[in-house]
């Protein structure tokens, strides 16, 4: 066995086990007719333990540790009285208001995986008492519910109201499952470093080196009601995914209001009276509910040839309806996309007859129906944020926005970058538009990442600086191959980074902007 330890009287221990390999301690009772409890709490995997005792030899006794130690050589390899035996992730206790005196062993092992647990022995548990008691009704009551907020409602513990004990309440959220112990909880919230530093078989260890076994030492005491702000609970860890698992201690308050929940999702609830004295936990009986859906959708009304923007939040989406005044053979939807791809879909009168990705800008053309109405549905992305700006028309000649090209990059020529100047091309199109190009120095650490961040197509020439402005000119071509312009930019500073942008501006003054190019002037000339 492993790291053969004796238990101390009245103190909780944190131990490590590894899979299918027992582990076993010792604990002595030195007088017959003596009170003992033992406590056991499986962490984060069943356990299986089994408690036994032997008689000790007639000369030991309990004085020194060189005796005790003798007497673990004579007896290790005899068995016992079993005196109890379990097997499952419950805290199970053994309880005997009179037990004989001799050596009790507990034996422990995960056949499931490597697990933390935690031991507690005693011979005086009445006076002991280190956790604490629970009310004669445990279970935790969902008083309110709302669409991002849960009331909870406990009786508070006689340890507290009756015996006037230290007591915190822990509420611990999740999605998954309710939680047996405050220690299953921290191995949870902790997994992603713990078992790193888990020690090795056969390498000696102090099992009150709570530290080691990765149980957070702070008692989070944390009094915020919104409290599912990421940067506030568990660990961040760059490795691996957050556990998505929230615990929040808030002192000895009997009502809690858990708020930035997700609307239509199912939460568990655990609470835990913690005894602050002792740092030892008690589990209530834990609850779930289900937030309440999100209220319906407003439907925003377009007008017939007029731009509206719209913004939807990340995974979010927004309901539009047209219903053109006049008869009309035909609908034209543009749909200018900001920043990334968003899902359109278009219902006449309830029929499918779109659904589609947009990225930048994009123009449907569907067939008309006398007096019809049309459903719009824009879904945004999983990224982020959405904004959009959508124009609905019956008269095909109204088109507001400008026509792009399939490719809206910027070229540079880098065998013509000089100290001072750049030379840059684009594509244009078969319409006739006017097309304005920018500038703005950057750091030479600027990166991909800030680019993308400015990346917002439908800001418009007029949220730049007039000194900014390099040129705007005309262009096109019949022939699509030969729809494309090149650009010199003069007057540049030898050795620096710039940021170009080129707007295409439509007739109705709605530009689009093509994607930013990053370009460097060369040092030495």
């Amino acid at each position: 066995f492993h790291d053969t330890s004796v238990i101390p009287d009245g103190a909780e221990i944190s131990s490590y086990l590894f899979r299918d390999t027992p582990k076993r301690y010792f604990f002595v009772v030195e007088e017959d007719n003596t009170p003992l409890a033992v406590t056991v709490t499986p962490c984060d995997a069943p356990l299986e333990w089994k408690l036994s005792v032997q008689e000790l030899p007639e000369e030991a006794s309990g004085e020194g540790s060189e005796p005790l130690e003798q007497q673990k050589q004579q007896i290790t390899s005899e068995e016992g009285t079993e005196l109890f035996s379990y097997k499952g992730n419950d805290v199970e206790y053994f309880v005997s208001s009179s037990s004989p005196s001799g050596l009790y062993q507990l034996d422990l092992l995960s056949t499931e995986k490597d697990t933390h647990f935690k031991v507690y022995a005693t011979t005086t548990p009445e006076s002991d008492q280190p956790y604490p008691e629970l009310p004669y009704d445990p279970r935790i009551d969902v008083t309110s519910l709302g669409r991002t907020t849960v009331t909870l409602a406990w009786k508070p513990s006689p340890t507290a109201s009756l015996l006037k004990q230290p007591i915190q309440y822990c509420i611990v959220i999740n999605k998954e499952h309710n939680f047996k112990s405050l220690c299953a909880v921290e191995a949870k919230l902790s997994s992603d470093d713990a078992f790193m530093m888990a020690p090795k078989p056969g390498l000696d260890f102090s099992p009150f080196d709570f530290a080691h076994f990765g149980f957070p030492a702070d008692n989070n005491s944390g009094k915020e009601r919104g409290f599912l702000k990421p940067s506030k609970f568990g660990r961040q860890t760059s490795s691996k995914p957050r556990v998505d698992l929230h615990k929040v201690c808030i002192g000895n308050k009997n009502i809690f209001t858990v708020s930035d929940l997700k609307p239509d999702t199912q939460y568990y609830f655990d609470m835990f009276a913690v005894n602050t004295n002792t740092n030892m936990s008690t589990a209530y009986v834990g609850t779930f509910a289900r937030t309440k859906e999100e209220a319906k959708q407003k439907t925003v009304e377009l007008k017939d040839g007029k731009v509206t923007d719209v913004f939807i939040k990340r995974k979010g989406a927004k309901f539009l309806r047209f219903a053109p005044v006049s008869s009309h053979q035909k609908v034209t939807f543009s749909v200018h996309s900001c920043l990334d791809a968003v899902q359109i879909q278009v219902r006449r009168d309830g029929k499918l007859l779109l659904s589609q990705s947009v990225e930048g800008v994009r123009q449907f053309q569907l067939r008309g129906k006398a007096k019809a109405k049309y459903l719009v549905r824009l879904k945004g992305s999983k990224k982020g944020a959405s904004m959009l700006k959508i124009l609905a028309t019956t008269r095909p000649n109204k088109q507001s926005f400008p026509s792009l090209p399939e490719d809206t990059r910027i070229k540079a020529f880098d065998k013509l970058r000089t100290c001072s100047s750049v030379t840059v091309a684009w594509l244009g199109t078969q319409e006739r538009n006017k097309f304005c190009i920018y500038k703005r120095e950057v750091d030479d650490n600027y990166n991909e990442e800030q680019k993308k961040r400015e990346q917002n197509q439908c800001l418009g020439p007029d949220t730049r600086k007039k000194s900014d402005k390099v040129l705007c000119k005309y262009f096109h071509s019949q022939n699509i191959q030969k729809a494309v312009t090149t650009e010199t930019i003069r007057g540049l500073q030898p050795g620096k980074s710039y940021l170009l942008d080129v707007y295409v501006i439509g007739h109705g003054g709605h530009s689009v902007k093509y994607q930013s190019k990053l370009v460097k002037t060369r040092k030495f000339c």
